[in-house]
């Protein structure tokens, strides 16, 4: 249970370090890789409801057993990106970083799979 709850709270602290910048940084993103953002409400949504997820990691962190059947949805979660990050580098060749985060998220699927 001690292993749940560190992978929890660190994927949870690290979807925080790594999304909340982001909030600051919509025209650099269009800059950095472009075309620019031109729909700001998707970028935006897909922001908070990432950031939602962080929040769920930190409350089944409390209590693994208890919210253990909630990382099924918090697997999907994390192999939506890093699968779709995959196909997309194979299919277009996105920048590294999105591939790296991509690999992050299936990491953290794994080991949430081995929390589960």
């Amino acid at each position: 249970m001690l292993h749940s709850r560190r992978i929890l709270s660190s994927a949870a602290i690290y979807g925080f370090i790594v999304l909340l910048p982001q909030y600051l940084m919509e025209s650099r993103t269009g800059s950095d890789f472009p075309p620019p953002i031109t729909h700001p409400e998707y970028f935006y949504g897909f922001l908070g409801v990432a950031l939602a997820w962080q929040i769920a990691f930190l409350i089944m962190a409390t209590d693994p057993v208890k919210y253990r059947w909630l990382l099924i949805p918090a697997i999907c979660e994390k192999l939506s990106f890093g699968l779709a990050a995959l196909a997309l580098h194979n299919a277009r060749g996105v920048p590294w970083t999105i591939l790296l985060g991509g690999i992050i998220d299936l990491l953290l699927a794994s080991l949430f799979a081995f929390a589960l």
